[in-house]
């Protein structure tokens, strides 16, 4: 199994961007779930605790594609550093507002300043692919790898934001994601050899890649699998306080990203067949599902048994994410221009985004009216809105998939002819 992964850091230069973006993409997983944690006890209400989480999911949908944008058409490094130094400051902003108490608008007001975090996990992906296009088991491999990293930042991630924030000072973990962030980029942009080279033909183009049929798809099946995970943070910190036992929501929430990262683990040194399409949409299946279980041990257990059973499900359901997700990445990569595939993962990223924003304030709302369990009905609702959304651009993704194929004969005879 090890052997698979080894192979795929034989080019220079890969350790070393990978790790960096490890470092850069923490805080991703830190920071809406410290604004959570923070405000949840600075200011008294779930409500606009989840509020000021969307208002960054919000913003981070909106500029995000544009950043990506801005990558594909001048570089990672011209693009990923500017945007990083405003990002610091809007965080900074945030967190002196939060400390002395400004009035709760300043709060939206800085996190929308936080939404142009560059898309560090779009890079990377950029960067394999661009190692590996020629390799499809390579590309699946690092795909799958990537994924895994991503989990591994969601399983550290909430443990040290929410640890941090509850132990120490509320503020101390949208600080120390600011601080990652920071760092990270600035040792991944300064890995210049790896970094792809930019297309000519995207320069000339205004084009975005969200006119990509298969693409609006993905990013609309995102979207619900955003608000899953959006509701799914706000509601586990709730109801394990519920339980007296607020800072081991982090914990919780770290088995449901345990559970994905194996999966992903697995699912990258697999030899796979059949359609890839199908593959994403039973992924999308699976993680509807595996919210019922939630709901049913969160309404039914209470305690520390309640806390355990609720640990048990999301472990379970995390085997649904990294599949998916790395499967949507693969069909990103058919389905769009490599002169614009940093920018199509960002559209993907943007859905989630745009789904957080929905779930964390949707399940803010429902636990301050009806209470921490009930909050599990909006991850639950939220999957079958995926499944619907998928189900319903099926044919569209195979449609898309088939034009891809269909095209290469005739770019290889293209190539033989020159």
């Amino acid at each position: 199994m090890l052997s698979s992964y080894r192979r795929i850091f034989a080019a220079p230069g890969t350790l070393a961007f990978s790790s960096s973006g490890f470092i850069a993409r923490l805080p991703i997983s830190m920071t809406g779930i410290g604004i959570v944690t923070m405000l949840s006890q600075l200011r008294g209400s779930y409500g606009i605790a989840g509020l000021v989480s969307a208002t960054l999911a919000v913003s981070a949908a909106v500029l995000g594609p544009m950043v990506s944008w801005l990558v594909d058409r001048h570089g990672q490094r011209r693009v990923a550093v500017p945007a990083t130094v405003v990002t610091m400051a809007a965080a900074t902003g945030l967190l002196l507002c939060a400390h002395f108490g400004a009035p709760t608008w300043t709060l939206f007001v800085f996190a929308i300043g936080m939404g142009g975090m560059p898309s560090t996990g779009a890079m990377v992906r950029a960067r394999w692919a661009h190692l590996y296009r020629e390799d499809a088991p390579k590309l699946h491999t690092a795909y799958s790898f990537e994924a895994v990293v991503d989990e591994v930042c969601f399983i550290v991630g909430p443990i040290l934001s929410i640890g941090l924030a509850t132990a120490v000072f509320p503020e101390a973990g949208v600080l120390l994601a600011g601080i990652f962030l920071a760092v990270g980029i600035a040792l991944f942009t300064a890995q210049r050899r790896t970094e792809p080279p930019l297309h000519p033909a995207h320069a000339r183009s205004g084009r975005s890649a969200i006119l990509n049929g298969g693409l609006v798809v993905l990013v609309l099946t995102f979207v619900a699998t955003g608000a899953i995970f959006g509701s799914v943070e706000v509601v586990t910190v709730a109801y394990a306080e519920a339980q007296g036992h607020k800072a081991i929501s982090s914990v919780i929430l770290a088995l449901w990203a345990l559970g994905s990262c194996l999966a992903g683990v697995v699912f990258g040194t697999l030899k796979l067949t059949g359609s890839m399409a199908s593959r994403f949409f039973g992924g999308v299946v699976f993680m509807a599902v595996s919210m019922v279980p939630l709901l049913l041990v969160a309404e039914s257990v209470g305690g520390v048994g309640g806390l355990v059973a609720v640990g048990g499900a999301l472990l379970i359901a995390g085997i649904a994410i990294s599949p998916t997700l790395i499967t949507a990445m693969a069909l990103v990569e058919r389905l769009v221009p490599a002169a614009q595939l940093t920018e199509g993962m960002t559209w993907t990223t943007t859905g989630l985004a745009i789904g957080v924003a929905v779930g964390s304030s949707v399940g803010g709302w429902t636990v301050d009216g009806a209470g921490a369990a009930a909050g599990y009905w909006v991850p639950l609702t939220a999957g079958v809105f995926g499944v619907l959304t998928a189900l319903a651009g099926l044919k569209r993704l195979r449609a898309g998939l088939a034009a891809e194929d269909a095209a290469l004969p005739s770019a290889e005879t293209v190539d033989l002819e020159r």
